[in-house]
């Protein structure tokens, strides 16, 4: 099977396997699917295992989970906790850390713009404990890791690239493993701040935001990388799209819009570019309420990260570090 031209601009997996399968109509050899959760809170398991699969899909090796509650679009403090919970198993089964060990959280993209903000809002909420390991009580040791973290910024502030930044600070804390923390580009617009992915095959940085830097992998930086991120921006030119096969599928308005039936991929993109050009460069979009979406969801992701990294520390403890 050859990859996917027309597959949508996304950093999800899920959307990439979901695209992939309605146009193929058929499994995708080497993409393992595994779904759970409940009526809330949907857990979705993508295995990519072969290289012919990661071809196709467009994505590295390794299995991603995909968290997703549309409940999280309002306030609702016992689903927040629910997906919390959700994510510390998930992040617990993935990372399988020993007691004894280093972790370096870092919170990729650039504070200044709120869509790519994720990142160092939700380092700021971790719980580090680094400095902390010779002062902790017995009854707290084994269960309260050794935790360090760091906002880096981007290459516009700094002047560095990020993999530099992290590389250099790998080498010197020596951590068992690295989890970063990023904003992500989604295909659908209902999975924008509704959605964590989890992915045991690193990250690209300023990937939601069109901008991807050097990878953060374990190849780059010697060390395991868990990447957890949230899609909180979709391109313009996917909902452009959708809007046109929406007018052909919709049956209310199929037989207006049958002579699109054959139109392909190419041609498409081609509509889209006449409303859409390429003077508006990159166009994304984001819900107009994103100040208060990515202060939540960048607490439940710290959240998360909280209870799997410090089993000893109980709710509540967090939950004074989180507000």
């Amino acid at each position: 099977m050859e990859a996917f031209s027309g597959s949508p601009r996304t950093d999800l997996a899920l959307e990439a396997r979901e695209a992939l399968t309605r146009k193929v109509r058929e499994d995708i050899p080497g993409v393992l699917v595994e779904t759970s959760g409940d009526e809330e809170v949907v857990v979705t398991s993508v295995s990519i295992t072969t290289p012919a699969a990661e071809q196709v899909m467009g994505k590295r090796q390794g299995r991603y989970v995909t968290i997703e509650a549309e409940g999280l679009r309002y306030k609702n403090t016992p689903l927040e906790d629910k997906v919390m919970e959700f994510l510390a198993k998930e992040l617990g089964a993935m990372a399988k850390l020993p007691p004894d060990c280093t972790i370096l959280i870092v919170g990729l993209g650039n504070w200044n713009i709120t869509p790519d903000a994720l990142g160092p809002r939700a380092v700021d909420k971790v719980v580090v404990t680094r400095h902390l390991q010779g002062m902790l009580s017995p009854e707290l040791k084994g269960g309260v890791r050794s935790v360090c973290a760091i906002a880096p910024g981007v290459l516009g502030i700094t002047g560095m690239e990020t993999a530099e930044i992290i590389g250099g600070l790998v080498n010197r804390i020596k951590p068992n493993m690295v989890i970063a923390v990023d904003a992500l580009a989604a295909a659908s617009s209902h999975r924008v701040i509704t959605t964590v992915q989890l992915a045991d095959s690193g990250i690209s940085p300023g990937s939601g935001v069109g901008n991807k830097r050097f990878g953060l992998t374990q190849e780059s930086l010697g060390v395991p990388v868990i990447a957890i991120g949230v899609p909180t921006v979709v391109h313009a030119s996917t909902i452009a799209m959708d809007t046109l096969n929406a007018l052909q599928e919709y049956s209310a308005f199929s037989r207006y819009f049958k002579s699109m039936e054959n139109i392909a991929d190419a041609d498409r993109r081609t509509i889209v570019g006449q409303v859409l050009p390429e003077a508006l460069g990159d166009l994304m979009v984001t819900p107009k309420e994103v100040d208060r979406l990515i202060e939540d969801i960048a607490s439940i992701i710290a959240g998360g990260i909280n209870r799997a990294l410090h089993p000893n520390i109980d709710y509540e403890n967090i939950h004074m570090y989180l507000h």
